[in-house]
């Protein structure tokens, strides 16, 4: 392809990611006239319909599909061309972008630190999100890594490492449930002003799934996507489920408890170092990569 139809693959390119014609067009800062009629030639040129137009926007087509990644695919070989060549003056630039969990930022910070020592002139860039969150950002390569929890099944991701982290029931010490006999029963958990995170959270796509085979519908009292709003409601009285490893602070000093939940279904989720499929990292982010790695194995299970 030529320079032309690449440049005209990027304003397919950002119609597409932006969700409609006139958005790329101000990002790109031209008509949005300009942005039709380059989509167009490139249409011509391919002989394939790229792009379908809704009243909510845009959306590729399966031809489209291919050339997005196609161009992801270049832009990543760019980078990773770039990056070579700095890393022969010893990674005095470039850019590595990591996408994670909110509840593994605190377990993280060892590590980002640690790059930042040995590479201060490699931007380091973190986004924190929810579970379909960093699964987006990294297959749309807007990150190079990321770290999820429970992350649904998907064939353009790649998982480096898993490591497997039940969900909990978090409460004090001195909360009703902390006298229950074995596992906690999911039924009638809602009678303890019960805190969730967000339906784009993994945690919470357990649960719905545990809720469908049981039958039941349960009411939280609140819904939060912070989930250290969530470990502060448990310290007062509340209760909310998560992973160990997200409280592992408050475990230790004996601010909080996780006790195990009879339904299986909470056992058996883990936490996944993932990039997507195909992709080649750069020599950052292969460095980033490989400090994640160690300290992923001291993830409390």
């Amino acid at each position: 392809m030529s320079l032309v139809q690449d440049r005209r693959i990027l304003y397919f390119f950002e119609a597409v990611r932006l969700g409609s014609v006139r958005a790329a067009a101000d990002s790109l800062d031209v008509a949005p006239s300009a942005v039709s009629r380059h989509v167009a030639q490139l249409e011509q040129e391919l002989n394939a319909p790229l792009m379908e137009r809704h009243r909510r926007g845009v959306k590729p087509t399966e031809a489209g599909e291919r050339v997005l990644e196609y161009y992801r695919q270049r832009m990543a070989q760019q980078e990773v061309l770039l990056d070579s060549l700095q890393s022969l003056r010893g990674l005095q630039s470039g850019s590595v972008v990591l996408s994670v969990g909110e509840g593994f930022i605190e377990g993280l910070t060892a590590s980002l630190t640690r790059f930042s020592t040995l590479y201060p002139k490699v931007d380091l860039q973190v986004n924190i999100g929810g579970s379909n969150d960093v699964i987006r950002q990294v297959v749309e390569d807007d990150s190079h890594i990321g770290l999820v929890f429970n992350p649904a099944g998907d064939p353009k991701i790649r998982a480096h490492v898993r490591r497997r982290q039940p969900v909990r029931v978090i409460v004090t010490q001195d909360h009703p449930l902390a006298e229950e006999k074995g596992p906690i029963t999911l039924r009638g958990l809602d009678r303890h002003r019960l805190a969730l995170p967000g339906v784009s959270f993994g945690i919470r796509q357990i649960l719905t799934l545990a809720e469908q085979q049981l039958g039941i519908d349960l009411v939280p009292t609140l819904t939060c996507n912070n989930l250290s709003m969530l470990k502060r409601y448990a310290m007062q009285g509340g209760v909310t489920l998560l992973p160990a490893f997200v409280v592992e602070e408050e475990l230790k000093n004996g601010q909080l408890l996780a006790l195990p939940l009879h339904h299986e279904v909470f056992s058996s989720p883990e936490a996944q170092l993932i990039t997507r499929l195909g992709r080649q990292l750069s020599v950052g982010a292969n460095r980033l990569m490989s400090m994640l790695l160690q300290d992923m194995s001291a993830f409390r299970e």
